[in-house]
């Protein structure tokens, strides 16, 4: 099992409180992240659900952005739900304007792809490497995968969609796990940032 693994919660906008609980259930110890320094003390982080126009912002803003993509990039795990998916994209098909990505993972997403807030719905998904049966998919304003490079791998499906994603240490799924109390997806980034260790 190893050490408790630190990992943070990108906590500038969204459902920070939700994924901090999530993960501490998992057996981390999660902490959130709105500085520089504190990114600086963590195994991982979790990218959360949102409005990932204005948590690109304030990543800008907080001069979190160029910490995010050196991390990342040096093999930091990372796991980004709904916005945190769109945020870990290496590129967006629909940006507003102003809008960029931490990037990291080899996908083209599309933003609010299954529709507006009102038409926000859960489906049961199977996602690979999530073992114990189906996980509640809650997806409110979601994006969907258009398409992934060589070497990402697609772990769950909708429809004809890809809403699991995974390279590497990096992890994104198009719904919130975090709303459900099954913490399981979460579980799995645990154990991802305990074997990057």
């Amino acid at each position: 099992m190893g050490a408790q693994p630190v990992v943070g919660v990108l906590a500038l906008q969204g459902d920070v409180r939700e994924h901090l609980a999530a993960l501490a259930a998992s057996g981390a110890d999660a902490r959130p992240v709105r500085r520089p320094e504190e990114l600086a003390g963590v195994d991982g982080l979790v990218l959360p659900g949102g409005e990932s126009t204005t948590m690109s912002k304030l990543a800008l803003a907080f001069g979190l952005m160029a910490p995010l993509r050196e991390r990342v990039a040096a093999g930091m795990p990372a796991y980004g739900s709904c916005a945190g998916m769109i945020m870990l994209a290496d590129k967006i098909l629909d940006p507003r304007s102003g809008q960029e990505t931490v990037g990291g993972i080899d996908m083209i997403v599309r933003r609010n792809a299954f529709g507006r807030q009102n038409e926000s719905f859960e489906a049961a998904l199977e996602v690979d490497g999530v073992e114990g049966g189906p996980v509640e998919g809650v997806f409110i304003r979601a994006p969907w995968v258009e398409s992934t490079g060589a070497r990402a791998e697609v772990l769950a499906t909708y429809g004809d969609h890809p809403v699991a994603v995974r390279q590497g240490n990096l992890l994104a799924t198009s719904f919130h796990p975090e709303l459900t109390g099954d913490h399981r997806v979460h579980g799995l980034f645990a154990e991802m940032v305990r074997s990057a260790r």
